[in-house]
């Protein structure tokens, strides 16, 4: 993280953790173009004509409502922003794509269907789809003509998708697949017209078919009742010698994993970006209302308790932000990276976001926790009116909860961010060992107290390189002592991934910073410096806490000693006044009546 312009190097998955980044290469929301920017607004604008004023008719599920919205985003482009013009697209890149999921993610169970419909209704059938297929489909699914659905779930298989029972068998002439059993949990599943369903051919090979609303045998259950995203249809699929012609196989029979598993990686990216949108959203509602009531003769936004959870959450979205088009720009410049050394359209998007699906993970979790935070502490501020369905923060707050269940359980993302890492350095792909080495050499040696550097933002650089120590050192021992049985110590992997989120996002929050900083002046920025501080500190804390307690979960004696030496030695922060700067970024929200940024 140097301040001096340096070469540009692009950082493959998970690097981020052994490498430094350049703040003046990090791409950062300040850096949006105007078409970006415009497609942005678009959406906002969208939802506040066209969704918001129906949201009670969405949520009761009226017939007809929601598809003919998807049909009216469908007129607008939204729902073809990164398909092919060729397919009926616009072609845009893949941070306008990550716009348009923030900009309508506003728009509570509109959310969901247009982020399913475009995401893993769409995406299966792009970029795994022959010629054919994608010229019958894709072109009417850009369009809103035709909604887009995505059958996996099973009733007892969730997080083990592969443990699915549906069955698929070629019929005696060889014009057809046969399917047998059931989906639950099937997001758009009560007004689609074209759905990927993924069944075993032969009882294991794991396949993906595309099926169309009206085959012979294919039915649907009554729609679901839901604590949250009441408007969103959610219905079971049934199979009972459903006829699906051998041309709608979709990819290679026993590889449908490979269509399930790198659909996930964008959709949890995306999702990330939706929750951001349907968090901002909600705080807007909050400051207003912080604004507005009057408790003891003051509007209650003046009370430092109210105070305290603006600024916590007006911090945690902006950082989460910062995060997430970081990770989009990377992901944007493998794709154009890889089209240009020869692949497809599809390779180069696959084969980017699965290079970042660490990055994907992370952010998915962090992205729902976020607005999981704003939601809750937005009831809290509304005190009993929250509860009411006349505030939009009761909606909010309900519809929040499945974030975290969907697109992989966030535990699911919290094991995968460290089991991926893992991985690849084992695959030689990621070199994890050397640097844990080098730390394990430090833990040994007398520290360093040598003159401080003394230019800006050393110290905050510091912690963010120390806090990746921090990591190293537990995962590397953690690898030593219990190596193959590291992967059933779940609690372990969890708290390494912990400090892998919040090391991430405050490097990311730092690298912002540093950049806006040198364009714009110290003075500029001193509020977005004060969320970099306050989220940096709690960060430093975290990355202590969850140290710790891998540490004492399978270290001791003095092994254990030394780690936790090396764990305060890694987590040390000097003292910093979070309580004012916690002020000064609630009162740059009451000032604007919303989050400013």
């Amino acid at each position: 993280m140097s301040t001096t312009t340096q070469t540009a190097t692009t950082l493959k998955g998970g690097e981020w953790l052994i490498k430094e980044s350049n703040a003046f290469e990090t791409f950062t929301p300040e850096d949006f173009n105007e078409e970006q920017i415009m497609v942005r607004d678009m959406c906002l604008q969208f939802l506040d004509t066209e969704v918001l004023p129906v949201i009670v008719r969405i949520d009761k599920l009226e017939p007809g409502l929601m598809p003919s919205l998807m049909e009216k985003a469908g007129e607008q482009g939204l729902l073809g922003a990164s398909t092919p013009e060729d397919l009926g697209g616009l072609g845009k890149d893949f941070i306008t794509s990550t716009l348009v999921n923030e900009g309508l993610g506003g728009g509570f169970s509109f959310s969901v269907a247009i982020a399913a419909h475009t995401g893993i209704g769409t995406l299966p059938i792009l970029y795994f789809g022959t010629d054919a297929q994608k010229q019958k489909y894709i072109p009417k699914l850009s369009s809103g003509e035709w909604k887009g659905s995505y059958g996996l779930t099973e009733p007892n298989a969730g997080s083990d998708a592969l443990s699915a029972k549906t069955t698929a068998i070629l019929s005696e002439d060889g014009k057809n697949y046969i399917l047998n059993g059931q989906k639950c949990w099937i997001t758009n599943g009560g007004f689609a017209d074209i759905y990927t369903v993924f069944a075993k051919i032969d009882g294991d090979k794991f396949t993906a078919f595309i099926l169309e609303r009206g085959m012979d045998g294919f039915t649907q259950g009554p729609e679901e009742h839901k604590m949250g995203i009441k408007g969103s249809s959610t219905v079971q699929l049934y199979f009972q010698d459903c006829k699906v012609p051998v041309e709608n196989l979709l990819g290679e029979i026993g590889k449908g994993h490979i269509i399930a598993f790198n659909i996930l990686n964008i959709g949890r990216l995306k999702l990330c970006a939706a929750a951001l949108g349907g968090a901002k959203m909600a705080f807007h509602s909050v400051v207003k209302y912080a604004n507005t009531r009057e408790q003891f003769k003051t509007a209650i936004a003046n009370f430092g308790a109210i105070k305290h959870k603006l600024a916590e959450c007006a911090t945690r979205m902006w950082v989460s932000e910062s995060a997430l088009y970081r990770t989009s720009k990377w992901i944007d410049d493998k794709e154009t990276e890889m089209i240009a050394s020869g692949k497809t359209f599809a390779e180069a998007h696959l084969g980017s976001a699965e290079e970042f699906a660490i990055e994907c993970a992370m952010l998915k979790v962090d992205g729902s926790e976020v607005l999981d935070l704003i939601v809750d502490e937005g009831v809290q501020i509304h005190g009993g009116n929250g509860f009411s369905d006349e505030y939009m923060i009761s909606r909010a707050y309900r519809d929040s909860r499945i974030n975290r269940i969907y697109e992989g359980t966030n535990e699911i993302n919290r094991l995968l961010t460290v089991d991926m890492m893992l991985k690849r350095a084992m695959k030689g792909k990621l070199d994890l060992m050397g640097p844990a080495m080098a730390v394990s050499k430090e833990l040994m040696s007398i520290p360093d107290f040598g003159n401080e550097d003394e230019t800006a933002f050393a110290a905050e650089k510091k912690a963010v390189i120390q806090m990746k120590k921090a990591i190293l050192m537990v995962a590397g021992s953690a690898v030593q002592k219990l190596m193959m049985g590291l992967s059933d110590q779940q609690e372990i992997l969890m708290n390494i991934a912990d400090m892998s989120i919040a090391t991430f996002h405050a490097e990311s929050a730092l690298l912002r910073v540093i950049k806006m900083s040198d364009k714009q002046g110290a003075d500029a920025v001193s509020v977005q410096t004060d969320m970099m501080h306050v989220y940096l500190n709690d960060a430093v804390d975290a990355v202590n806490k969850a140290g710790k307690e891998a540490i004492n979960a399978f270290a001791d004696g003095d092994e254990q000693r030394m780690m936790l030496l090396g764990l305060k030695r890694f987590t040390k922060m000097a003292p910093f006044n979070s309580k004012d700067a916690r002020r000064r970024i609630a009162d740059a929200c009451i000032k604007a009546n919303k989050y400013p940024w």
